[in-house]
C-alpha cells in the first residue's frame, strides 16, 4: 500500500446485538481507483444483560430517557474496549491506528416517513412540513466522544442521519464497500449480507456506481435467533450448524402466512429492522404455532426456510427481472447456517453461491470492514452513500467526527 495510507480499525454491532466485529483496514487513494486490504479482525461478545436490555430497546419497551443515555454511555466504553482489545489480539500498537469508524448500536431505524407522535394526527389539513408532521428517523447509539477519549484516535460514526437528510433511507450504506469488493466487467452479482437483517447490493456487470440498487429483504437470523434463545430459555443464543432446524419440518401454511407480509411487496429503496420484524412478529410465529401444534424445532425450521426464500422472493421480485446475476457472495452469520445456503443454493440455480471469504473478507468481518471505508472516506470529506441504494437525492457526506 502507498505511504500515504491509513490505518483504520472498523466497528460493527448488528441487529443481533451478540457481539462486536472489529475489522482493520488499510487504505488509500480515492474512489474508483480506492485500494484497501482486510489485516485482521476480531469480535467481543456482547454481555448479556447489555444485550438483553438492547433488544428490549430496540423493540419498543418503555424506558425513561435516562435508560437510553446510560446505554449510550456504557456501550461507547464497550466499543472502546472493541478496539483496544482487536489490537492487542492483532498485535498493532493502539497509536498506530489513524481512525476508528464505528456504526454503533441500532436502537430504532425506521427509513419511510411515519409518525410516533400523537399530536402529529391533531395537526390541521395542509399543515405541511409542521415540526409535528411524520418523519423518518434513525438511531444508533454507543457515543463515539467514549471511544476517542479511551483510545486517543479520532472517531468516526453516526453514519446514517446524513443519508436520511439527504431523503434517503440510512440504509443500506455497506453498498459503497460492496461496489468496490465485488463489481466485474462481465458478471453480474449480488451481496447477501445475513445478519439480524438480511439486505442485499445488486451490482450488475460492468455497472458504475449509479447503476448499484440495494435494499433490505427482511429478517435473516433475528428471527431464527429469537425462536432458539425462546424455547432453550436463554441457555442458546443461536441454531448452530442448523442442528435444531434439521430435526423439524418446515410448516407450509405458517410459511405462506409469512410470507403474505405486505413487506415483501414494498419496492425498493426500502429497509426494516426489529422494529418491524422484532418481538410482535415472533409472537405471530409462536400464535400460529400453538393452532398448528408445533414443536419448537418445526418453529425454527420453519423460520430457516422463510428466510430463504423471502430473499429468493426479492430476487425475483425486484432484481432478476432487471440483469442477468451470475454470482450472489454471501456474508454475516447466516453463512455459517448449512440449511440457510442448501436452501438459497437449490432455490437460485443455476446462479453460483460464494462466502465473501472468497473475496479477502470472511463473513463475519464484511460490516466492520465496510465501515471502516466509510470512515475514510468521511475523513478526506467525500460522500459515500450511493444514492441509487438508498433513495436519498444527492451524495451525502456520512457521519460525525470525535477528536481524541
Amino acid at each position: 500500500m502507498p505511504k500515504n495510507s491509513l490505518l483504520i480499525l472498523g466497528l460493527m454491532s448488528g441487529t443481533s446485538a451478540d457481539g462486536i466485529e472489529a475489522a482493520l483496514v488499510r487504505a488509500s487513494g480515492a474512489p474508483p481507483n480506492l485500494k484497501s486490504k482486510l489485516l485482521g479482525h476480531a469480535t467481543l461478545l456482547i454481555p448479556k444483560p447489555i444485550r438483553a436490555q438492547i433488544l428490549r430497546i430496540a423493540e419498543g419497551a418503555p424506558v425513561p430517557a435516562a435508560e437510553i443515555s446510560q446505554l449510550n454511555f456504557r456501550l461507547g466504553h464497550l466499543l472502546a474496549e472493541a478496539a483496544i482489545s482487536a489490537c492487542k489480539k492483532l498485535h498493532v500498537p493502539l497509536n498506530h491506528i489513524d481512525l476508528i469508524g464505528s456504526h454503533g448500536q441500532t436502537i430504532f431505524h425506521q427509513g419511510p416517513t411515519r409518525s410516533f407522535s400523537p399530536l402529529a394526527t391533531r395537526l390541521p389539513a395542509g399543515a405541511g412540513h409542521s415540526p409535528l408532521s411524520p418523519v423518518s428517523s434513525t438511531l444508533q447509539i454507543g457515543e463515539a466522544a467514549i471511544i476517542a477519549a479511551r483510545t486517543g484516535i479520532t472517531t468516526i460514526a453516526d453514519f446514517r442521519p446524513a443519508d436520511m437528510a439527504a431523503g434517503g433511507q440510512g440504509a443500506p450504506l455497506v453498498p459503497f464497500a460492496d461496489y468496490l469488493l465485488y463489481r466485474h466487467e462481465k458478471f453480474g452479482r449480488v451481496s447477501l449480507n445475513l445478519g439480524g437483517i438480511a439486505n442485499i447490493t445488486v451490482i450488475p456487470a460492468h455497472a458504475k456506481p449509479a447503476g448499484v440498487f440495494a435494499f433490505d429483504t427482511g429478517p435473516a437470523n433475528m428471527l431464527i435467533d429469537a425462536l432458539v434463545s425462546r424455547f432453550s430459555h436463554g441457555r442458546q443464543s443461536f441454531d448452530r450448524n442448523a442442528r435444531l432446524a434439521q430435526r423439524g419440518r418446515c410448516l407450509t401454511p405458517l410459511l405462506e402466512i409469512l410470507l403474505r407480509d405486505p413487506y415483501f411487496r414494498l419496492r425498493p429503496p426500502k429497509s426494516t429492522g426489529r422494529e418491524y420484524f422484532g418481538r410482535d412478529f415472533l409472537e405471530k410465529i409462536l400464535h400460529q404455532g400453538r393452532k398448528l401444534l408445533a414443536k419448537p424445532e418445526d418453529l425454527i425450521r420453519t423460520a430457516t426456510v422463510f428466510t430463504a426464500l423471502s430473499v429468493v422472493d426479492a430476487l425475483n421480485r425486484f432484481v432478476l427481472p432487471r440483469t442477468k446475476i451470475s454470482q450472489l457472495i454471501v456474508s454475516g452469520g447466516g453463512a455459517r447456517n448449512p440449511l440457510l445456503m442448501c436452501q438459497l443454493e437449490a432455490a437460485l440455480s443455476p446462479i453460483q453461491l460464494l462466502t465473501s471469504e472468497k473475496f479477502g473478507v470472511p463473513e463475519s468481518a464484511k460490516e466492520a470492514y465496510a465501515f471502516a471505508l466509510l470512515a475514510y472516506e468521511t475523513f478526506h470529506h467525500r460522500p459515500s452513500n450511493l444514492p441509487s441504494a438508498t433513495g436519498a437525492t444527492r451524495p451525502a457526506i456520512l457521519g460525525k467526527i470525535s477528536y481524541a
